[in-house]
């Protein structure tokens, strides 16, 4: 072979394993198990909303990506959405057909973000752990 198919050949090999890495990456690399994870803040939706109303860039430096615990009431039910205190949505990953409108519960789940045009703190991976 000459050096010209070898280094084609070679090209296409790291082209390869760097699309397999990516693509991995993409589907996996934000999975995370909330159950098991230790929960780094434990607060209530109030006190975590006037964070994020005093200080947006203050709280997403604090708690955006962590796994937090947040007690309220929920206004709403939409599916596999949850809302507390109209200001917290909460995904959850399966529907949990226990809870109840205005129903007092703690939230454990990932913050993903907060909408300053809606005022909404948006969080994923949710499951109750305190009813």
């Amino acid at each position: 072979m000459n050096k010209k198919v070898i280094l084609i050949i070679l090209t296409l090999a790291v082209f390869a394993l760097i699309g397999f890495f990516s693509y991995n990456y993409i589907m996996h690399g934000g999975a995370r198990n909330l159950a098991t994870e230790e929960t780094n803040f434990t607060v209530t939706s109030e006190s975590i909303t006037a964070e994020f109303l005093a200080d947006i860039e203050a709280a997403n430096k604090k708690y955006l990506e962590n796994a937090v615990a947040i007690k309220g009431k929920i206004t709403a039910i939409n599916g596999k959405e949850v809302i507390l205190d109209n200001a917290i949505i909460c995904s959850f990953k399966d529907q949990d057909l226990s809870i109840k409108k205005e129903q007092i519960v703690t939230v454990k789940g990932r913050i993903v973000g907060y909408d300053d045009l809606m005022d909404e703190l948006k969080l994923d991976q949710c499951f109750i752990i305190k009813n």
